[in-house]
């Protein structure tokens, strides 16, 4: 299944090509890092499965959104659109090519550092340096939880 994730201020697609890929600002410690203040450092879960790719906010600062909609965790659609704070992205899913991105906002180009290369874990597989966030109040969730059709 190719997944991406199309820049929708412009720039090239990026290729969820992990099953586990790590979203955040910190170089080193991130599979997929966006170079955005308003991102945090370890922002959020991109997790592909049997076709699917599923979101998990990390407590981030300034949140991750599915189509406009603040979420802790989900399920992300073709054609979606995924926000991690002001870098948007659209979700493209499936064997073919995705359709062209149909909104362009702003002139800013979204500075992005591909995922990193099997070298830069350490030796047993992990990553190195990561911390455990603590887990929040359940009562203070904000998901959107989306059954999928079928």
């Amino acid at each position: 299944m190719l997944a991406q994730l199309i820049p929708v201020d412009g720039g090239s697609p990026i290729e969820i090509t992990r099953d586990i890929t790590l979203v955040g600002r910190k170089a080193g410690t991130c599979d997929l890092v966006i170079e955005r203040g308003s991102v945090s450092k370890m922002h959020c879960l991109i997790v592909k499965t049997d076709g699917l790719l599923f979101i998990r906010d990390l407590g981030s600062t300034n949140g991750t959104k599915v189509n406009g909609q603040k979420v802790t965790r989900g399920a992300l659609l073709p054609g979606d659109e995924l926000s991690f704070a002001s870098a948007r992205f659209q979700v493209h899913l499936g064997p073919g090519k995705p359709a062209p991105v149909q909104e362009h906002m702003g002139t800013e180009m979204l500075q992005i550092i591909l995922p990193r290369e099997e070298s830069a874990r350490n030796g047993n597989g992990s990553h190195a340096g990561r911390s455990e966030k603590k887990s929040r109040d359940p009562k203070d969730s904000d998901s959107d939880v989306r059954l999928l059709p079928g």
